[in-house]
């Protein structure tokens, strides 16, 4: 059974720090140099400097970034820059954003809760990944873990909840004026009320109680999570259960506002790289719809046509542009083929994914990029938007640009479920929990 825990979260003092816009972040992963440069700046109390610190020269065992970000995290403390909630509570917690649908541009709201949330090895049934993970960024989220002995940021988690009874629960709280609202570099509407009634948090204990979680988002940070509890059995007999609870956001499957969007793929530095003889070899595999392009508005028009071609397939279709080639491509998998002997290690579910098709077949078969390269990100990068893919090709960064339908939730909810994973960087749900609303600091 999942089990989760009201808390009395660690809050920044707005007041102090002039406003939560001048300490907020986006979770550590998608911090680039850039963005951690002007979050460090941006103010002295920013969380990048407890979950992306500089390293600096000279670093050793007694002061580097997690040791400096433990000393600043009881320094806030103790200046009350961190203040705890005077009451154990769970936080109600929406999102208000726009995002493209097939229909046009929507403005949704996702409505989730924030809770501490029993860690629980995926053997038990309760808790379910769906993407793989990789050594580096665990072993570096452990170091910060055991250093500042607190979960600085959520994992995001999804439940299923076809009535919404726990959002109706969300909806009476949201009634009153929001304890914490803040809007993100991306537009995105933050809210936060807190849950602090015994019925209301009987009610989402009951209705959490029989669910089966999957990860969205934070599978290094869960897994991490996991490996320091098992530390704490080892080393702290009779006090495990301090270790046993992590910080988790939660929202509904079923629910509003869950919107996934793909992530491409660039290639880049492939030696023999040759567009024609990739065609020649995908023809086995694919049915290829070329739309050339001439100026800047054709060329709109035509990745228009490879999207539409894309998203209304008969069967899973990549999307592609090539270096010194004016044109887009569908390559759509060929009905004539028997898949399941193709990939037969694969389930129907993870055969209709695009991203699957690109890995085995595009990748693998046709030019010979192994999953080893893929794992340790050799000649390939990763782009979210459309047009980031397009001008990367443009100006001559990239040999060629795979784009990807976006994965649905009952594909992954399915994968999960059967105890398969989908390749590293398949999803991107969207809008990232903001960092920084609530902490939870494990020593009371």
């Amino acid at each position: 059974m999942a089990v989760v825990l009201p808390f009395a979260a660690l809050c920044y003092n707005a007041e102090r720090v002039g406003g939560l816009a001048q300490v907020v972040t986006q979770p550590y992963d998608k911090i680039t140099p850039e963005m951690q440069r002007e979050c460090l700046q941006r103010s002295p109390y920013n969380l990048a400097h407890l979950v992306k610190g500089e390293t600096k020269a000279g670093d050793g065992p007694a002061d580097n970034v997690y040791t400096r970000a433990a000393a600043t995290l009881r320094d806030w403390q103790a200046q009350s820059i961190l203040q705890r909630r005077p009451a154990p509570a769970f936080y109600a917690y929406f999102q208000h954003f726009s995002a493209a649908q097939p229909s046009g541009v929507e403005t949704l709201t996702r409505k989730g809760f924030i809770a501490l949330g029993r860690l629980e090895p995926y053997d038990s049934g309760v808790v379910f990944r769906h993407e793989q993970t990789l050594a580096a960024p665990k072993a570096d989220r452990l170091e910060l873990l055991r250093a500042t002995r607190a979960h600085l940021e959520s994992i995001m988690m999804l439940y299923s909840d076809p009535q919404r009874r726990i959002e109706a629960v969300l909806e009476e709280a949201a009634r009153q004026p929001p304890a914490a609202q803040v809007e993100d570099e991306d537009g995105v509407l933050h809210q936060l009320w807190e849950v602090d009634d015994v019925s209301s948090i009987e009610r989402i204990r009951q209705a959490m109680a029989d669910q089966k979680l999957i990860i969205a988002d934070g599978h290094h940070r869960y897994e991490t999570a996991l490996n320091f509890e098992r530390e704490c059995r080892a080393t702290h007999p009779g006090r495990e259960a301090d270790c046993s609870f992590a910080l988790m956001t939660y929202f509904n499957m079923e629910g509003e506002g869950i919107v996934i969007l793909p992530t491409h793929r660039l290639l880049t530095g492939l030696p023999g790289w040759n567009r024609e003889e990739f065609l020649a070899k995908a023809a086995q595999y694919f049915l290829p719809a070329r739309f050339p392009f001439g100026d800047a508005e054709d060329t709109q028009q035509a990745l228009a046509r490879m999207q539409e071609a894309m998203r209304t397939a008969a069967a899973p279709a990549l999307g592609a542009r090539f270096q010194s080639d004016a044109a887009f491509y569908c390559l759509q998998a060929r009905s004539d083929l028997a898949w399941d002997r193709l990939l037969p290690d694969l389930t129907p579910a993870q055969r209709s994914l695009d991203v699957n098709i690109l890995h085995r077949i595009a990748l693998a078969r046709c030019l010979g990029v192994d999953e080893e390269s893929v794992k340790n990100e050799r000649y390939l990068s990763y782009v979210r938007h459309w047009e980031e893919g397009v001008a990367s090709i443009g100006k001559g960064a990239a040999q060629a640009c795979f784009f990807l339908n976006p994965v649905r939730i009952e594909q992954v909810r399915e994968i999960a479920f059967a105890g398969r994973l989908l390749p590293q960087k398949s999803t991107d749900f969207y809008p990232k929990l903001l960092s920084g609303l609530v902490l939870y600091p494990l020593d009371h």
